[in-house]
C-alpha cells in the first residue's frame, strides 16, 4: 500500500522546485556537450599541490582539532585572516563580526530564516541570482523587482520599491550573476543613502569581487555604508556582506563567510547551531592553510588571466557569428555574460534545439523573480577551454541565425 506523501509535505514546499541550473549541470557529465550552463570555476586553476600540502600539514600538526567539533562562529585564525583582508579595503571588522558558513547558499538560507515572515517583501535586481530566490521562496518571500542596465540597478526605480517597506535590499554589485553587470560607484552611494533614508538594510552578495579583468576596483557597499555613517570602530552598519572561497580556491570546500554587526552575527550563530552546528573544521583549517602567507593574492592573478582569455574568446566569437538582432553584456570580470534575443523568442525553446547541437546555456526566465525575461540567457565562460568556448559559441550563434531567419526577424 502506497503512502500518500504529497499530503504530508509542509506548505513551504509548494514554492520550492529543482534549480534549472542544477538540472543543467547534469549535462556536463556528458562529454560531448559543451555546457555554458553551470557557474563552475575552471578545474585547471584549482591549486591541487597547495591543497595536498595543506591537508598533510593540518593532519600532521593539528589533526585532532581538525577532526573534532568546532565553534559555530568558525575557525578563529580564518576569521582573523578575513578581518585583515577586509581592512585592506578600509572596512574595519573584528572576528566577532564574522561567521563562517557552509557556502554562501547557506548564508542566504540563514538570512531568510532569520528575517523573513511569510509575505515579506525583498527588493531584488531584475534579473537576480536564482539561488537566492530558491533560498527565500521557502520562507514565503515576495519580491519587488527593480530593473537593471549595464551600470546595475536603476536607482530611480529603487525609491518606489522602498516605499513599500521591504525587509531588505538584495544586491550583487560586482559582475552580477546572471547579467555580468557592475553597479557604478555613483549608484552604490545612492543606494546606501536611500537605504538609510527608508531604514532598509542591504544584503551585499560579493562572490566575484576579486575576479576583475579590466577597469578600476570599486569600493564595496559595505565600505561605502561605513563611510557614510562615519564609523571608525568595529562595524555596526546597515549592510550584511557575503563572500566565499568557492570562486578563489574551490567550491567543493563549501567555506564562505558573513560580515555583519555583532548583534546580527549572534542571531545567525543561533540559526546555524540549529542547522548544522558548525562548518566542517577540517575544511576551514585547510582553507586557512592554503590562503595564508600571501598565496591567495598570487593565485587570483592566475584565475583572472585564465577567465579573461575565455571571456574574450566568447565575446569575439559572438561578434563574428551571432546575428545582429541579438545583444549581450560585456562584463569587466566575473564568470557570466547575458544574452538578449529579439522579443518573441523564448530561450526555453531555444535550449531544446541547442542541446540537440550539443551546446547548453541557462534560459533567463528563471532569474526573474516576477516573470519576464523569456528572450534572455545566461552564458558561463569560466569553465570550458577557449577552444570549446569558440566551438560552442559558434554552434549557438549558427542556431540563432537560423531561428532569426525562420521567424522573419530583422534588426
Amino acid at each position: 500500500m502506497e503512502t500518500p506523501w504529497e499530503y504530508r509535505y509542509a506548505h513551504r514546499m509548494q514554492k520550492m522546485g529543482s534549480s534549472v541550473i542544477r538540472e543543467l549541470l547534469k549535462l556536463t557529465e556528458q562529454p560531448d556537450i559543451i555546457s555554458f550552463g553551470g557557474g563552475l570555476p575552471a578545474p585547471e586553476v584549482f591549486p591541487l599541490k597547495q591543497f595536498k600540502e595543506a591537508c598533510n600539514s593540518v593532519l600532521e600538526h593539528d589533526g585532532a582539532q581538525a577532526l573534532q567539533y568546532g565553534t559555530t562562529e568558525g575557525y578563529l585564525p580564518l576569521r582573523k585572516m578575513i578581518a585583515r583582508h577586509s581592512l585592506r579595503y578600509s572596512v574595519e571588522v573584528e572576528p566577532e563580526n564574522i561567521l563562517i558558513t557552509s557556502g554562501s547558499q547557506q548564508a542566504l538560507d540563514f538570512i531568510g530564516r532569520l528575517f523573513l515572515n511569510r509575505g515579506d517583501y525583498i527588493v531584488v535586481e531584475s534579473p537576480t541570482y536564482l539561488g537566492a530566490l530558491q533560498a527565500w521562496n521557502a520562507y514565503g518571500a515576495q519580491y519587488i523587482s527593480v530593473p537593471m542596465d549595464e551600470h546595475g540597478m536603476i536607482v530611480a526605480e529603487l525609491e518606489k520599491a522602498l516605499r513599500i517597506g521591504p525587509k531588505f535590499i538584495y544586491i550583487l554589485p560586482n559582475f552580477q550573476n546572471p547579467s555580468g553587470a557592475t553597479l557604478s560607484l555613483e549608484r552604490r552611494k545612492q543606494i546606501v543613502e536611500l537605504a538609510d533614508k527608508y531604514g532598509v538594510p542591504i544584503v551585499e552578495d560579493d562572490p566575484y569581487g576579486q575576479l576583475r579583468y579590466e577597469g578600476d576596483h570599486l569600493p564595496s557597499i559595505n565600505y561605502l555604508d561605513s563611510e557614510y555613517r562615519g564609523e571608525d570602530a568595529a562595524y555596526t552598519g546597515n549592510v550584511i556582506y557575503l563572500s566565499t572561497f568557492s570562486k578563489l580556491l574551490s567550491p567543493g570546500l563549501r567555506v564562505a563567510w558573513v560580515i555583519a554587526p555583532q548583534q546580527v552575527i549572534k542571531k545567525l550563530v543561533h540559526t546555524k547551531q540549529a542547522a548544522d552546528l558548525h562548518t566542517a573544521t577540517f575544511n576551514q583549517m585547510v582553507a586557512y592553510e592554503v590562503s595564508k602567507g600571501g598565496f591567495l593574492d598570487e593565485h587570483v592573478k592566475l584565475i583572472r588571466a585564465t577567465y579573461k582569455e575565455r571571456r574574450d574568446v566568447m565575446l569575439e566569437t559572438m561578434e563574428e557569428i551571432w546575428p545582429a538582432e541579438t545583444s549581450w553584456t560585456r562584463p569587466q570580470g566575473g564568470m557570466f555574460l547575458w544574452g538578449v534575443l529579439p522579443e518573441g523568442m523564448d530561450t526555453a525553446e531555444v535550449i531544446k534545439l541547442a542541446i540537440e547541437r550539443k551546446v547548453a546555456f541557462v534560459p533567463g526566465a528563471a532569474f526573474h523573480a516576477n516573470g519576464g525575461g523569456k528572450n534572455t540567457m545566461r552564458l558561463n565562460f569560466s569553465y570550458c577551454s577557449p577552444e570549446a568556448i569558440r566551438e560552442g559559441t559558434t554552434r549557438l550563434g549558427m542556431l540563432l541565425r537560423e531561428l532569426v531567419k525562420k521567424n522573419g526577424i530583422h534588426s
